[in-house]
């Protein structure tokens, strides 16, 4: 190692930092995390750091650095940028023994500031040894993704407990299985999800009725329209830890991908009218799972809360008292229009949106035709390709024009994403011209014809069809 790692306890320790600029700003922060005491000297201070005197954060020296201005101190930071003064705090702390690092210039430094990624008080340092920092900050990132940001409540906790369960758990074979068990189960999920007294309880229970094991987690997860990279952080978190995986007909195998290697991938998907497995079925193995004390993931495609019956399943957790957490995903409309280039509002063309599900005859019957037809609003369909007929003859018998601009999405964000555009009177042709399946979305609305304009994503050569064409304008 050409750095030998180590963390320094800056409680009250004087540090200098010569440099008043943004480099400046950034290292004077992260020392005032550390709860170091810092004098920063420089003639002028960016706005930020100069608040920060003002509030009596840090001491101003504002003049130019002199060497005795190193005498007393512990740490020492150059973060100018002039080359002679960098050199010059370098050459005057070390002769004094003072810690220094000139930023960005390992030659001047006698140690390195590394990357962190902070979930106090368990925190995590990469370096490079000065020789490629994006990549240690690339890493960073990646760690970040990856470790939930409530893992230093769960350190403090266990820290709380450390005593007791020594006391119990003589055998440090037998403590150190307590704790595996402990920190990557139902306390670790509670304290993830917000629920410190919840997890306080866990652990508690865990200690006085060891030999009943307590019930799991069900996590109800977004998995998005497809594209892996819409996936949020917690979403991936879930399925990096998750023990069972139950995931629908619309989630991607790039999704799936990202799943623990030693999971229990089930599919539980369904088609319109094809149920091979019901929606009771699901309920029951969620509850059974969870009972036999596993972290269960539901992984539905798009959002759980968006015509995923996301509802039904937590009320069936609830009632079976099984703990657990909803991680919202980017919903199948708001996917399909960004990666198709269509707004689902503008100011020019519409000021609300509606998401309404279109699967089968019961949903069309319910719907509010008078109320969709209005003028100056998006209508995006979830919808069954057998139902387009009776969709254009609704709407244009309550009211709106043939000419109404309409979009299918096939596949939205996925690399074999489609989009084909029309008009409502050519809605039933045009999904036969391109042969739209499911999955897909259709938007109805004056902003659907943007879509040509503002397209981004994938190839659209041979996917649209061109909007004057299709209107005669």
């Amino acid at each position: 190692m050409d750095y030998y790692p180590i963390f320094v306890d800056l409680r009250a320790k004087p540090c200098l930092v010569v440099g008043g600029g943004s480099v400046a700003l950034r290292k004077t922060k992260a020392l005032l995390s550390a709860h170091a005491t810092v004098t920063v000297v420089a003639p002028d201070l960016e706005p930020e750091l100069s608040h920060l005197a003002e509030q009596g954060l840090v001491t101003h020296l504002a003049h130019p650095f002199s060497d005795d201005l190193v005498l007393g101190k512990f740490l020492v930071i150059a973060a100018t940028d002039r080359l002679e003064v960098n050199t010059s705090v370098y050459q005057t702390a070390t002769k004094q023994g003072c810690l220094v690092n000139s930023v960005d210039d390992p030659k001047r430094s006698n140690f390195i500031t590394p990357a962190i990624v902070d979930r106090s008080p368990i925190v995590i340092a990469i370096s490079s040894g000065g020789s490629a920092p994006v990549l240690a900050r690339r890493i960073r990132a990646k760690l970040e993704t990856e470790l939930p940001k409530r893992l230093g409540q769960l350190a403090n906790l266990a820290q709380k407990y450390r005593q007791r369960v020594k006391k119990i758990f003589s055998n440090i074979s037998a403590r150190r299985k307590f704790w595996e068990m402990t920190l990557t189960g139902p306390v670790a999920d509670a304290m993830f999800r917000g629920d410190s007294p919840e997890a306080t309880r866990l652990l508690e229970q865990s200690l006085t009725s060891p030999q009943k094991p307590a019930n799991g987690t069900v996590g109800l997860v977004g998995a998005g329209p497809g594209d892996k990279g819409l996936l949020t952080l917690r979403g991936f978190q879930w399925l990096q830890t998750a023990d069972v995986i139950l995931y629908d007909r619309l989630v991607s195998n790039e999704v799936l991908e990202l799943a623990r290697r030693d999971a229990d991938l089930v599919f539980v998907g369904k088609k319109p009218g094809c149920h091979q497995v019901t929606q009771e079925q699901i309920i029951e193995k969620l509850i059974n799972w969870a009972r036999q004390g596993k972290k269960v993931c539901r992984l539905k495609g798009g959002d759980p809360f968006v015509f995923g019956r996301g509802g039904e399943e937590l009320e069936a957790l609830q009632q079976a008292q099984i703990q657990y957490e909803v991680v919202p995903g980017i919903t199948a409309a708001v996917g399909a229009a960004a990666y198709s280039g269509i707004p689902l509002t503008h100011r020019d063309h519409a000021s609300s949106v509606r998401f309404v599900t279109a699967h089968c005859k019961k949903s069309l019957d319910c719907l509010d035709w008078n109320a969709l037809a209005k003028e100056k609003q998006t209508l995006v369909f979830y919808m069954g390709v057998a139902k387009l007929e009776t969709l254009q003859k609704e709407l244009i018998r309550h009211g709106l024009t043939a000419t109404t601009p309409i979009a299918f999405v096939e596949n939205a964000t996925r690399q074999e994403q489609r989009v084909a555009t029309g008009t409502l009177g050519t809605l039933f042709s045009t999904a036969e011209r391109y042969k739209i399946v499911s999955p897909s979305v259709l938007v109805v609305g004056e902003v659907a014809k943007l879509g040509n304009q503002l397209a981004w994503f994938g190839v659209k050569a041979g996917n649209t069809i061109d909007w004057q064409a299709a209107t005669g304008t």
